[in-house]
C-alpha cells in the first residue's frame, strides 16, 4: 500500500509539474498576444478617427467584393471574382453584413488586425524554436509589429496581414516538424500554406520549395510528410484554377484576363505609356524592389538584417532565411514579367504605386534581426533587444508623422481625387434618391459612391450581374429600367447611356463632377 501511495504521489507531482511548465510556457505568448492586440486596436482606432481606412482604392474594393457576396442582385459565390484570391474577402463576410462596418471599412480592418496578431505570435514561436532564445523571438516579433507601414496596412481591408499570419504559421510548423518529425505538423503546415495560397499569389510560389524541405527534413518515411503537406497545400491553387475555368472559361483568367495586372499594363502601354522600370530588366526589377524595401522597413533594419543573416548562417538556421526570402524573390520576378511595377517618389517616374509589395521582405528582415540577438551572451540579450528595436525604429522615432510612412503617403496621394468625387457624388445621391430607386453603373471605383451614400449594392445593376447588365448595355431600349445611371467617362455604361439618346429610354444628366486628375463622373436621371 505504501508503494502504491508513493507512486500515486509521484504521478500527481509529475502532473502538477507539467501543468506549471505549460502555464510558464503559455505566459509569454499570452502577454505577447495581448500586447499585439492592443497595438492593433490602437492603430485601427487612430486611422479610423482620421477617416483613412479606405484611402487605398484596393481597400475599398476588397470590402465591397465581400459585401457583394451577400448584397447584390445576384448574390452568391460567383461574386468572389477572379483576380484577387478569396480568403480575405471570406474573412470579411461576417462583418460586412453590418452597414456601418461596411461603410467605414471596419469590416475589413477587424479580420486584418486579428491576422496581424496571429502573424506576430507565430513569428515569435518560430523564432524561439529556431534560436532557442526568448529574447531573439521577441526581437523578431517586434521588428515586424512596430513597423508603421505594416501597422497602417493591418488597419485596412487589405491582404498583407492575412498573408503574414499564413507565412509565419508555415514557418513555425515546418521548423517544429524538423525538430519533432510529427506528421500533424506537416498537415498543419499544409493548412497554413493553403491559407497563404488563397490570400496572395506568392503563397503559390512557396509550396513546391516547402515540399522539398519536408522531403529533406524527414528522417523516416521520407515520402509521407511531403505527400501530406502537398495534398493539402496544392488544393488552393488547383481549386482557384478550377474556379476560374468554371466561371470564366479560362483557368488563367486571374493572370491574363481583362482585369489582370498584365492586361491593365498592356492597355496602358497601348495608350502610350512607356515600359515601367524593371519590365523585362532583371537589374532594375531588383533595384526597384530593394529601394522599396529600404523606404518601407528603414535603412537601419536592412543593415541589421544583413548582419543577422550571417548570424543565422552561424546558427545554421538556413531554412527560415530560405522560406522568408521566397516572397521577395517572387516580387522581383513579378516586376520583371507580370506587369506589376513599383513606383517610388525619388525614382523615375517619381510617383507612388505598389509600395506595399515591400512588405514581403519584412519577415525576412525581422527573423535575421532575431538571429543577431541570439548570438549575444544570454546576460546581455535584453539590452540587445532594446538596442536592435531602437536602431530599427530610428527613422520613425525621428520623424513620427504619417507623412513619412511610404504606404500611408501612397494611399493619401493617390486617393485625393477619387475621394473628392466619391464624396461629392455620394452627397448628391443621398440628397436626391428615393427609397427603392435603382442605379445603372459599373463595379469598381464607382461602387465606393454607393458605399459612402449607404445605398445597398442590390439597388445597383453593375457588371457583376452579368446577364442583365450585358443586356442593358447592348440593348438599353429593351432592358434598361433603372431610375439612375452613374458613369465614368468612357466606360461601358456611359456608352450605353449615349445609345439611349437615339433609342430611348431618356436620361438627363443632372450632375457632372470634374476633379483634377480624375475621369469625369456623370449622374443621369431617367425622365421617360
Amino acid at each position: 500500500m505504501s508503494g502504491s501511495k508513493n507512486f500515486k504521489n509521484l504521478q500527481d507531482f509529475s502532473r502538477r509539474k507539467k501543468t506549471k511548465s505549460r502555464l510558464a510556457a503559455a505566459l509569454p505568448v499570452t502577454a505577447l498576444a495581448l500586447a499585439l492586440g492592443a497595438l492593433s486596436v490602437a492603430a485601427i482606432a487612430f486611422f479610423y478617427s482620421r477617416g483613412e481606412l479606405l484611402c487605398y482604392g484596393d481597400a475599398a474594393a476588397h470590402v465591397n467584393i465581400a459585401r457583394r457576396i451577400i448584397d447584390s442582385r445576384t448574390p452568391g459565390w460567383e461574386q468572389i471574382g477572379t483576380v484577387w484570391l478569396p480568403l480575405p474577402h471570406l474573412l470579411m463576410v461576417p462583418f460586412v453584413r453590418n452597414d456601418w462596418m461596411w461603410q467605414t471599412g471596419l469590416a475589413g480592418a477587424i479580420p486584418s488586425g486579428l491576422c496581424f496578431v496571429l502573424g506576430g505570435i507565430f513569428l515569435f514561436l518560430a523564432a524561439r524554436r529556431v534560436f532557442a532564445s526568448g529574447a531573439a523571438a521577441v526581437a523578431a516579433c517586434l521588428l515586424v509589429a512596430l513597423n508603421p507601414n505594416l501597422l497602417y496596412l493591418q488597419s485596412l481591408p487589405m491582404t498583407e496581414a492575412v498573408f503574414l499570419a499564413a507565412l509565419a504559421a508555415l514557418l513555425y510548423f515546418t521548423v517544429r516538424y524538423q525538430q519533432e518529425q510529427s506528421l500533424w505538423c506537416a498537415a498543419a503546415a499544409g493548412v497554413a500554406a493553403l491559407a497563404g495560397s488563397l490570400t496572395r499569389y506568392e503563397g503559390w510560389f512557396v509550396i513546391p520549395f516547402t515540399a522539398v524541405y519536408f522531403l529533406l527534413a524527414s528522417k523516416r518515411r521520407r515520402w509521407l510528410a511531403p505527400l501530406i503537406f502537398s495534398l493539402i497545400a496544392a488544393a488552393g491553387p488547383l481549386w482557384w484554377l478550377a474556379h476560374n475555368w468554371w466561371y470564366f472559361g479560362n483557368a488563367l483568367e486571374f493572370y491574363n484576363g481583362p482585369h489582370s495586372a498584365k492586361a491593365i499594363n498592356q492597355r496602358a502601354m497601348e495608350a502610350g505609356m512607356a515600359p515601367y522600370p524593371g519590365d523585362h530588366e532583371w537589374g532594375k526589377a531588383f533595384f526597384y524592389f530593394r529601394s522599396a524595401v529600404v523606404v518601407f522597413a528603414g535603412l537601419p533594419l536592412v543593415w541589421i538584417a544583413a548582419a543577422g543573416a550571417l548570424a543565422a548562417a552561424v546558427r545554421r538556421a538556413f531554412w527560415p532565411l530560405v522560406l522568408l526570402a521566397l516572397p521577395p524573390v517572387f516580387y522581383v520576378m513579378s516586376i520583371y514579367s507580370s506587369g506589376t511595377p513599383i513606383f517610388l517618389p525619388h525614382l523615375w517616374p517619381n510617383s507612388y504605386y505598389n509600395t506595399r509589395y515591400a512588405m514581403a521582405a519584412l519577415p525576412l528582415l525581422a527573423i535575421a534581426g532575431g538571429a543577431l540577438v541570439s548570438l549575444v551572451p544570454a546576460r546581455l540579450r535584453t539590452f540587445a533587444v532594446v538596442a536592435v528595436i531602437l536602431a530599427a525604429s530610428a527613422p520613425w522615432l525621428l520623424a513620427p508623422q504619417p507623412e513619412n510612412w511610404i504606404c500611408w503617403k501612397e494611399s493619401q496621394v493617390n486617393s485625393e481625387a477619387r475621394r473628392a468625387w466619391t464624396r461629392e457624388a455620394a452627397e448628391f445621391l443621398r440628397a436626391h434618391r428615393r427609397p427603392g430607386d435603382g442605379f445603372f453603373t459599373s463595379f469598381g471605383d464607382l461602387t465606393a459612391i454607393f458605399q459612402q451614400a449607404g445605398i445597398p449594392l442590390r439597388d445597383t445593376l453593375n457588371d457583376c450581374n452579368e446577364l442583365h447588365w450585358t443586356a442593358a448595355v447592348l440593348r438599353p431600349d429593351l432592358f434598361l429600367w433603372e431610375q439612375w445611371a452613374v458613369v465614368q467617362s468612357g466606360d461601358a455604361v456611359a456608352t450605353a447611356i449615349e445609345r439611349t439618346w437615339k433609342t430611348g429610354p431618356r436620361y438627363d444628366c443632372v450632375k457632372t463632377i470634374a476633379v483634377k486628375g480624375a475621369p469625369v463622373i456623370n449622374i443621369y436621371r431617367r425622365v421617360s
